[in-house]
């Protein structure tokens, strides 16, 4: 084929698929707008059956109850206005649309009219007065009458002859027996009302037969109540109604009934009402007609063209795209040249910088797989070979605690814990193996590995922190020597201070021995300061790196003992400790290190409360991961601002609300090592209601929490007897509204 011919073959083959496309989607599309159309017939006619039916319906339904009405009166020879009452009270709830009152009409000559009065009101018409119309020969007074669909009353003693309609219709009944209906006229109760409120109406007539003719039951019709009734429920407001009766040979308009849209389909139907044909005309938009229309055509006529378009574009595509796409390959086999030179030489510099880089650095797939091991990371390991999968790496490259002797356990590792996506910081391991004999303690950092590398799984950071924490051990021994050096002269000056206190209780009163006497308590209150300095800085030097002893401990008695010692200082008068302990389980920890723990968490509550008011502590536990327990330690104290939360564990930070309270700063820095060291964390939070709860996980011991939840509060109640708390502690050990407010729960 040649270039010219190359050239036009393209557009041509588009141009006839473009064609081919476009005729058979405009066909597609016509035949669904005509089963549109079939289907918004199909409905048309159902819904104007429908409305048909129910117009039948209702006026049969009026019939049959006027009937039955008409009969029970006529059983009764003698009824008055209370059998008129109870006979006519079924129409009252039957929901007739339209109907305006129910009366009871009885014929009389123009002489008849007093007798008539007199003998109806006999009957319990009470005030009637019968007035007759100017019209000559016979009248139809209505004696009883029910007002329906909370019409407007009116009184009885109507006279329906002043109507031709109503009195034709009563006329026709009487001679046949039957029931009839009038033309359309308005009725007379209605032409007092303005204009605007008067409707075209019917009157119902059912004879009254008993041993011969007694009367009519005469119900009155609103035309256009009637339609709306009916139309409401049968349209669904779909369908435009109007009603016509043949009244004198000719069709006319009693109401109109309008529905939303436009009018493109039309239906008549013909409806016999007693000697009566009335015609209903409906009408509706067949866009509003359910399932009648749909947007399937336009659907299909735009994707239509859509496909159609895009099919015309691809063949023109494949028809002229071999040169462009020959060219294009030859620009991304460049490009993709340009891109492999990149990656080689950002891939060298990588290697270079790991082999450069002092700090270890390990790299695993989401399988546990190393994918890395710089040299710096394989020499701090001493290992050689990687073994694949977490389970084996505890005992492949002899990872454990920094006490030396507790393994490490898998989930905790750092890079194990970077797989879930959960960061860890300063993760202190020992590695000892064949190659480390005396071993090595690094820090590692863990961090999930970042998405853009298209591959999950984690890296992990070493840094050799061997020698720093001889130089603290160092410190820390030159810490106690020093510490045990600086008590020694402390301990002979409170000595020289109590003997000099003891002098001065024989000496006679003055203001020189009252005045040594305050030198001598300033004095031994400034050694006791100083001592329990010593203690807390020798206390947070040792609280990383004295070994732990492990062992299950029992925190019911535990508490209870602490809180017996710390109520037993208070001073003699001061306002006694409100407590709450829950149910405590057992945990693995080192029991002398915990006590500490909750021995300070516990003081603080105490200590830091508003002056003049009660101390409230809550001491609970509550299940956290498995195998662990979150203890809760909640006050209603002067709480801790927002500000100074982060840092609350930082060594000697003390939050600006503690400034007029004694303190070091460094209880909570010796809290938060001795929980991290157990392999927990701790934090504060706001206790709802006021005050501060402060929270740290623990491992549990034996069952574990299931089991110590399950304790009875008698086990507790007998910890805390045994544990010797004044009375005061023990009744708030007894199970109430703990300091949150929420009722048994802390």
């Amino acid at each position: 084929m040649s270039a010219w011919q190359g050239r036009f073959v393209g557009p041509l083959l588009a141009a006839n698929v473009l064609v081919i496309g476009l005729t058979a989607t405009l066909l597609a599309v016509g035949a669904l707008r005509e089963d549109q159309r079939a289907d918004a017939a199909r409905v048309m006619d159902q819904r104007t059956a429908v409305a048909r039916n129910a117009v039948t319906t209702e006026t049969g339904r009026y019939r049959d109850l006027m009937q039955a009405v008409a009969a029970g009166i006529g059983t009764n020879p003698g009824f008055d206005a209370d059998d008129f009452a109870a006979a006519t009270a079924p129409l009252q709830t039957a929901g007739l649309p339209g109907a305006t009152a129910v009366a009871l009409v009885v014929a009389t000559a123009r002489s008849d009219v007093a007798p008539a009065q007199a003998f109806w009101r006999k009957r319990g018409a009470p005030g009637l007065v019968l007035s007759p119309s100017t019209v000559a020969g016979e009248h139809y007074f209505s004696i009883f009458q029910r007002t329906l669909n909370n019409g407007h009353p009116i009184s009885a003693g109507l006279d329906v002859s002043s109507a031709p309609e109503g009195s034709q219709a009563l006329r026709e009944s009487r001679y046949t027996g039957k029931q009839a209906v009038s033309d359309a006229y308005v009725l007379l109760r209605d032409r007092g009302l303005p204009p605007a409120e008067q409707q075209l109406s019917f009157l119902f007539v059912t004879p009254v037969m008993a041993d011969r003719f007694e009367g009519w039951l005469a119900l009155g019709l609103h035309g256009r109540d009637f339609l709306d009734g009916v139309l409401d429920q049968a349209g669904q407001g779909t369908l435009d109604g109007e009603l016509f009766a043949t009244t004198a040979g000719r069709s006319v308009p009693i109401a109109s009934y309008d529905a939303p849209g436009r009018r493109d389909l039309t239906r008549t139907s013909t409806i016999q009402v007693a000697d009566r044909q009335w015609t209903l005309v409906t009408s509706a938009d067949s866009h509003r007609l359910p399932g009648a229309r749909t947007s399937t055509p336009a659907t299909v006529l735009l994707g239509g063209i859509v496909v159609t378009v895009m099919l015309a574009l691809l063949v023109w595509i494949l028809a002229t795209g071999r040169s462009r796409a020959r060219s294009q390959v030859l620009v991304a086999t460049a490009e993709l040249r340009v891109a492999e030179a990149e990656s080689r030489r950002q891939a060298g510099l990588l290697r270079a910088v790991m082999t450069s880089i002092g700090d270890g650095v390990g790299v695993v797939d989401e399988n546990g797989r190393f994918l890395l091991h710089n040299p710096a990371a394989q020499g701090l390991l001493g290992v050689d070979d990687d073994v694949d999968g977490p389970g084996d790496w505890q005992q492949h490259y002899g990872l454990f605690r920094a006490d030396g002797r507790t393994p490490f356990p898998m989930d905790e590792l750092p890079l194990v814990r970077a797989l879930r996506g959960e960061p860890s910081d300063g993760v202190e391991i020992l590695i000892r193996n064949e190659q480390r004999l005396d071993g090595i303690l690094v820090s590692v950092d863990g961090r999930p590995l970042d998405p853009s590398a298209g591959q999950h799984g984690a890296v992990a950071v070493f840094h050799d922190i061997t020698e720093l924490r001889r130089y603290e051990t160092d410190l820390a021994v030159f810490a106690g020597v020093v510490a045990h050096d600086l008590k020694a002269p402390l301990a002979v000056i409170r000595g020289h201070c109590e003997t000099a206190a003891d002098e001065l209780t024989e000496a006679p009163e003055s203001p020189e021995v009252f005045e040594a006497r305050t030198a001598m308590d300033r004095i031994a209150n400034a050694v006791d300061r100083m001592a329990a300095l010593i203690d807390t800085l020798l206390a947070y030097t040792t609280s990383r790196d004295a070994p732990l002893k492990l062992e299950a401990v029992a925190l019911a008695p535990l508490v209870a003992d602490v809180i017996g010692n710390r109520t037993e200082a208070l001073r003699p008068g001061s306002a006694r400790p409100d407590f709450y302990l829950g149910r405590l389980p057992e945990v693995k920890a080192d029991p002398a290190m915990l006590r500490h723990v909750l021995d300070n968490l516990i003081g603080n509550a105490l200590k830091y409360v508003p002056r003049g008011e009660t101390p409230r502590v809550d001491v609970t536990a509550v299940a956290a991961a498995p195998g662990w327990t979150r203890i809760e330690v909640a006050d209603r104290g002067i709480g801790i601002p927002e500000a100074d939360k982060p840092d609350i564990f930082e060594t000697f930070h003390r939050a600006a609300a503690a400034a007029g309270y004694a303190g070091s700063g460094l209880g909570l820095a010796i809290c938060r090592r001795i929980v991290e060291r157990h392999g927990g964390s701790i934090g504060v939070s706001d206790n709802p209601g006021g005050g501060t709860r402060f929270h740290f996980t623990l491992p549990l011991a034996g069952a574990g929490l299931h089991k110590a939840l399950a304790e009875r509060t008698a086990v507790r109640d007998t910890a805390l007897r045994n544990a010797t708390i004044t009375p005061a502690a023990v009744a708030a050990a007894t199970p109430r509204t703990p300091a949150t407010g929420r009722a048994g729960t802390a």
